[in-house]
C-alpha cells in the first residue's frame, strides 16, 4: 500500500511542477498589429467623441480601421495629409498602416467637429 501511495506523490508532485512553471515577465509587443475605430450612430453631434476611441495608440506597421456604423457618410482625413478615406458610405470601411512614428491628428471633411488621433510607437 506504500508503493501506491508514493507513486501518487510521485504523480502528483511531477504534475505540480508542470503546471506551476509559467513565466512572470509580459511578452514584448509585437511590431504592427491592428486597432479598430468605431465611427457611430449620430456621430456628426459628438466633436471628439465622434471616433470611438478618439486616439488610438498602435505600433509602427499597425494598422487602424475605420467603420462606420452611422446613417450618414464620413471621412478619417489626416491634418497633415498622411492619408486621406475618402467617403465612407455608411456600412463602410476604411484602412491605413502607421509606416512611422509620430502622433497624427484626424478629422471628417464632412463634418470638421469630428476628430481624433493616431499615436504610433
Amino acid at each position: 500500500m506504500s508503493s501506491f501511495r508514493l507513486v501518487g506523490l510521485s504523480v502528483f508532485l511531477m504534475s505540480a511542477i508542470a503546471c506551476g512553471s509559467s513565466s512572470s515577465t509580459s511578452p514584448s509587443p509585437t511590431p504592427g498589429g491592428s486597432s479598430s475605430v468605431t465611427i457611430p450612430a449620430g456621430a456628426s453631434n459628438l466633436g471628439n467623441q465622434a471616433y470611438s476611441p478618439d486616439a488610438v495608440n498602435i505600433s509602427v506597421g499597425g494598422t487602424v480601421t475605420w467603420m462606420n456604423n452611422d446613417s450618414t457618410a464620413h471621412t478619417s482625413t489626416s491634418d497633415g495629409n498622411a492619408w486621406n478615406s475618402g467617403v465612407v458610405a455608411p456600412g463602410g470601411q476604411f484602412s491605413f498602416t502607421f509606416q512611422t512614428a509620430g502622433t497624427f491628428s484626424y478629422h471628417c471633411t464632412l463634418h470638421p467637429g469630428m476628430v481624433g488621433k493616431v499615436v504610433v510607437q
